[in-house]
């Protein structure tokens, strides 16, 4: 069985500086994908920023042969949204595969009477008591 490639093809992959996003942001790389490797570099919490993570991760593609970019900016509004987008267009002229991986946190941690209420698919929650 041959290998799926994705030569010639862009991918986006949110929360690509560590874990999982890293994961698949090396594997499409070594199967030819042009990659955006986005990470807000924040604690698991959701506060703080840095370039280190996205910076790390694309080093580690590049020193085995692939291609990729950082971009530190956030998933949680459509405005970082589309700067990551713009990203993808500028370095390689289109978007084929986006992977969004980028954790969701909320300023609270849920109590196990809570629900979890997705507000939108740009992986950010709300914590909301359940109606009585």
């Amino acid at each position: 069985m041959s290998e799926i490639r994705f030569d010639d093809r862009v991918a986006i992959v949110t929360g690509a500086g560590g874990g999982l996003g890293r994961s698949y942001a090396e594997e499409l790389a070594r199967r030819g994908a042009k990659v955006v490797v986005n990470d807000l570099g924040g604690s698991t919490d959701g506060t703080g920023a840095g370039s280190s993570m996205a910076d790390e991760t694309v080093a580690a593609i590049q020193a085995a042969g692939g291609t990729a970019i950082a971009s530190y900016d956030s998933v949680a509004t459509p405005e970082g949204g589309a700067k990551i987008t713009q990203a993808a267009l500028d370095a390689f002229g289109g978007v084929d595969i986006v992977i969004n991986n980028a954790p969701a946190s909320c300023a609270t941690s849920p109590s196990p009477s809570s629900r979890w209420q997705t507000s939108r698919p740009s992986s950010t929650c709300t914590c909301a008591a359940p109606s009585s």
